[in-house]
């Protein structure tokens, strides 16, 4: 199977690299990555359809241990969330699906785009703004 796979000629189950991880002792995150690569912005394909449109992207990953959460937003233009900061551990993991999001972080600020996506940790103060003309929308991961 391995060498089908180098050669392109065979496509791997996600649940058949997760058994590949488990028999080398390493995690998901480490079959699919470049090593070198930032576990909060991977961006790598890890499963291709038959079509030229069909594809799974890991986009991104962080730690857990407590809870995962999945939350829909939007927000009006003009319109504010500022929240409080989460425990030590905690991360955001946001996708814009329409519009562009302003992300104000104590550690400085994120524009996200429409088919962008940003990971963060939300141990810190931080807001949500849209300062567009338009409703923005996103899907928001919460993580522990």
């Amino acid at each position: 199977m391995i060498t089908n796979l180098e050669g392109g000629d065979t496509n791997i189950s996600l649940s058949s690299l997760d058994r590949l991880a488990e028999a080398l002792g390493v995690d998901f995150i480490a079959i699919v990555t470049d090593p070198d690569a930032s576990s909060r912005r991977i961006e790598q394909v890890a499963w291709r359809g038959r079509d030229a449109t069909s594809e799974a992207v890991l986009l991104g990953s962080v730690p857990a241990s407590r809870e995962a959460q999945l939350w829909r937003w939007s927000l009006a233009p003009g319109e504010r969330y500022t929240a409080e900061p989460d425990p030590a551990g905690w991360h955001e993991m946001i996708t814009v699906t329409e519009g562009c999001l302003r992300i104000e972080l104590a550690e400085g600020g994120l524009t996200i785009e429409e088919g962008d996506f940003a990971i963060y940790s939300s141990a810190q103060a931080y807001a949500y703004v849209n300062k567009g003309d338009v409703p923005v929308r996103f899907i928001r991961n919460v993580v522990s």
